[in-house]
């Protein structure tokens, strides 16, 4: 299996659709044995979905996510884990061995990227470990 997780300086990086890196990782038996770093090429939004097709990927982990980016994923067979903030490497652990903590709501939609969502919360730029609703 093959897990991608969005990269930025060793974390989780919190927009989908702006990543410039994940970070690939086959698992077998529970256990990460192999992993890289693939470029997004600029990619944007629908591409990355066809990006990670065509690296066999599996599974992503990523922050915030929008609805059309799950579909175009969805449709490309990659289950979604949205809502993981942190460590990539951690995280990639945690879903190897079953463990992963992941919001099933995850998602930020809108691309005004300073929009707030009552009692304070402002994701800013998407800093929000994906827990924009």
């Amino acid at each position: 299996m093959k897990i991608a997780v969005t990269y930025e300086n060793g974390n989780v990086f919190q927009h989908f659709g702006h990543t410039e890196q994940f970070k690939v990782y086959t698992v077998e038996n529970g256990a990460i044995t192999a992993s890289e770093i693939v470029s997004s090429d600029g990619a944007g939004h629908g591409a990355l979905a066809q990006l990670l097709g065509a690296h066999e990927i599996d599974a992503l982990i990523c922050g915030g996510i929008g609805g059309g980016a799950r579909v175009a994923l969805g449709n490309a067979g990659i289950q979604v884990f949205g809502g993981v903030s942190g460590s990539a490497d951690a995280a990639a652990e945690a879903f190897a061995r079953g463990e992963l903590a992941w919001n099933p709501n995850a998602s930020c939609s809108g691309h005004g990227h300073d929009h707030h969502h009552g009692e304070g919360h402002s994701c800013g730029s998407h800093g929000c470990g994906g827990g924009c609703h």
